[in-house]
């Protein structure tokens, strides 16, 4: 009588937080997480990918640094940040929202209108989030011309740029340089709102004869590993 209390009460409890956009499963539980479900950060499934990857590539000791193109305000990142403690974490973006040349492919190929007012943000904003901002290394610019010097072998990947173009050439960049192990998690593939990051993954996976993963999140996130 007292377990099926416990799990009716459970079961209440899940649907609750899934109206407001989380979820909880007892799967992650091996995780011995120290944190608390996020309360303004409402992508549950997504978060919860990014743990798992983390855990599996730390306990194998996997060498390689961390990346997010795409940074924003710095939400996601600062779990990146958090779940790679002791690795540098490189934060690619134009802190001043989308560039006009990859604006003008979007339009051009009816993927979206590239509308989205992403310029409120700032490196300080981005940095104040994070868990160990001394591991974090901004790169303000136009990707991939900020990364042209970069020599580095990356565990983890974020592509959360939108865009067709920046997340294609992400993927150029970033898949010859993921270490055996590591994972790539393009945001946005399964978001009709820009269509073009779904053709990115799609041209260069068929280009490099390799396999995405699909998961079901709130703006559908593809998961790219080696």
């Amino acid at each position: 009588m007292i377990k099926f209390f416990v799990k009716t009460l459970l079961r209440l409890s899940g649907k609750t937080l899934q109206k407001n956009n989380i979820a909880v499963t007892g799967s992650l539980e091996f995780l011995k997480r120290k944190r608390p479900v996020p309360a303004t950060y409402f992508d549950y499934i997504r978060l919860s990918s990014l743990e798992l990857v983390s855990h599996k590539i730390n306990s194998n000791n996997i060498t390689g640094n961390v990346a997010e193109v795409g940074v924003f305000r710095g939400d996601f990142a600062s779990f990146i940040n958090g779940y790679f403690p002791g690795r540098k974490l490189y934060l690619f973006d134009t802190f001043e929202g989308f560039d006009k040349r990859d604006i003008s492919v979007e339009k051009q190929n009816d993927f979206s209108e590239g509308n989205q007012d992403f310029s409120n943000t700032s490196i300080d904003i981005v940095l104040k989030k994070m868990p160990y901002p001394e591991m974090c290394i901004p790169q303000k610019g136009y990707f991939p011309e900020t990364a042209k010097d970069l020599e580095d072998i990356f565990v983890f990947i974020s592509l959360d740029t939108d865009l067709y173009q920046p997340i294609y050439d992400g993927l150029k960049f970033f898949y010859p340089r993921l270490a055996k192990g590591g994972y790539i998690f393009v945001h946005d593939f399964n978001n009709d709102s820009y269509k073009g990051a779904k053709k990115a993954v799609e041209q260069f996976c068929a280009e490099q004869d390799i396999s995405f993963v699909p998961i079901a999140d709130i703006c559908g996130t593809c998961i790219i590993t080696k």
